[in-house]
């Protein structure tokens, strides 16, 4: 089996760290170079930047503060946030970072993809998708049940602020297609819930999918983790909070992962 991979993210605003409810109620949560330091120290496999109000914001992500993150680590490093060009992504690689992350720039202008991976390599391409349930069925999208009935998963984009009308699970074959090396896939309505990971979701990107798909949004404790890893083909995890107020070092969540049979890099 492939080692599961566990990856803490710095959701970044304003030059701080910060952590959100659904992507709402924001709360600071420490400097980024000092939690990205004691990440890199403390077992971590990669970690995730996020600038999160750079497209929003139409702008470029922070180079400086990409470039100190970088500064402290080596282990690999992905960074996204107001990435709409291969520029932005060349600025991004240049400061440190090993992978560039595009959602909205992506979705606003899919060819983009395939830019990336030929000027620099699929291994460098990671498309992230935000995903919401949307109970308004239509004909053509990937269809699901709950409790509440019928849904399907509409991808966002602007921070989570706009609905793009896309299916989640066809955007994400196609984001492959044009050669998105990995897919980071974060659950809109689990973020930050610490209720777990929405494996549903998770599940079906995986399998419509021939690349690692990280799995985010919702991580509370250690058996969200082994339950997305058990239940689902996801390449690796993603979690913020259980890790940015000490709930959780991450070598005692991949001691927990390894006692399951779950393979991880100790």
């Amino acid at each position: 089996m492939l080692t599961r991979r566990i990856i803490p993210c710095l959701d970044v605003r304003a030059g701080r760290v910060v952590k959100g409810l659904r992507f709402k109620s924001i709360r600071d949560a420490g400097d980024p170079v000092e939690l990205a330091a004691r990440y890199g120290e403390g077992g971590a496999d990669e970690l995730v930047f996020l600038d999160i109000t750079a497209s929003e914001e139409r702008r470029r992500t922070i180079s400086r503060l990409v470039r100190s993150v970088a500064s402290v680590l080596d282990i690999p490093f992905t960074v996204g946030g107001g990435v709409a060009s291969v520029a932005d992504a060349r600025n991004i690689l240049l400061n440190g970072a090993d992978k560039a992350g595009t959602n909205t720039g992506a979705v606003e202008n899919p060819s983009l993809i395939t830019s990336l991976m030929e000027t620099f390599g699929r291994q460098c391409v990671v498309v992230a998708i935000d995903a919401k349930k949307n109970y308004s069925m239509l004909p053509d999208r990937t269809a699901f049940s709950d409790k509440s009935g019928p849904f399907w998963y509409e991808v966002h984009t602007y921070g989570g602020k706009r609905a793009a009308g896309l299916d989640a699970v066809q955007w994400a074959r196609e984001a492959v297609r044009r050669g998105a090396g990995e897919i980071l896939l974060t659950s809109i309505d689990s973020d930050g819930t610490k209720q777990g990971y929405d494996t549903t979701l998770t599940g079906a990107v995986a399998d419509a999918v021939s690349v690692p798909v990280i799995a985010s949004g919702g991580c509370g404790e250690p058996l969200h983790m082994a339950r997305v890893f058990e239940e689902t083909a996801a390449g690796a995890a993603l979690a913020a909070s259980i890790f940015h107020y000490d709930e959780r070092a991450i070598w005692s969540v991949k001691e927990f992962l390894d006692g399951r049979g779950i393979p991880v890099r100790l």
